[in-house]
């Protein structure tokens, strides 16, 4: 059984090694942009840095926090998206994993406030609909966590375009978050090309509900059972 400093140690790593993914998929630039990671079996989470450069991450210098947003463990200042990170673990407590980033595709229809429609099956795949525009919220205190929480409970969406702001995802790990936010750009991009070129086709609810059932419960590869003993 892993002790909660061992789970710490491990959340550290878990997070600072996925920041690399948002400099792969062109989510993020200068210092902009967050992960954070819950401790497994902890009022805890675990989440980036303020200000310091992506290079610069690494497990040492993830901040350490309670679910107040006070920070437990660490020498620099956590992000400025702390206390939003901290109402969304401490409201949604299937929620293991938040991001954040200002990618510009996402944050082009943010910018709008306009909510993506459901136009393309892998939308459909991976938010089960539209993804939903958030209030407008000032960052210091946990208005956008709020924000956040008011939008996506109850939504099949694990985005939410914050109005004037930005893209907030949440995952059951950190990575599955990472995952929504390349997921979400990636939609943002194809979606705002498509409206260049003439009016979007709908996809009908009903198809909408299959493709979400079929890639959430269906799609990739069955867990593999495990090998009894020989004697077993």
């Amino acid at each position: 059984m892993s002790t909660i400093e061992e789970k710490v140690l491990a959340v550290r790593a878990d997070v600072a090694k996925l920041h690399e993914m948002l400099v792969r998929y062109n989510l993020v630039i200068w210092t902009g942009g967050n992960i954070s990671g819950r401790v497994p079996g902890a009022d805890l989470f675990v989440i980036k840095p303020s200000g310091v450069e992506y290079d610069d991450l690494t497990p040492e210098n993830m901040i350490l926090c309670d679910l107040d947003g006070t920070v437990i463990e660490g020498e620099h200042s956590p992000s400025s998206d702390t206390a939003a990170h901290a109402y969304i673990y401490r409201t949604m407590p299937e929620v293991n994993g938040v991001v954040h980033t200002h990618s510009t595709y996402a944050t082009a229809w943010a910018a709008r406030g306009e909510a993506i429609p459901c136009v393309i099956t892998g939308q459909a795949d991976e938010f089960g609909g539209e993804i939903p525009v958030g209030p407008f919220a000032i960052i210091g205190d946990d208005s956008i966590g709020r924000g956040v929480v008011a939008t996506l409970t109850g939504h099949r969406s694990r985005a939410v375009l914050m109005q004037n702001h930005g893209v907030f995802t949440i995952g059951s790990s950190p990575r599955d978050a990472v995952k929504a936010a390349v997921m979400a750009e990636d939609v943002a991009r194809t979606v705002h090309i498509a409206k260049q070129l003439g009016e979007l086709i709908p996809i009908p609810q009903a198809a909408i509900d299959a493709l979400f059932d079929r890639y959430q419960n269906v799609y990739g590869q069955a867990a593999k059972p495990t090998t009894a003993g020989a004697d077993a």
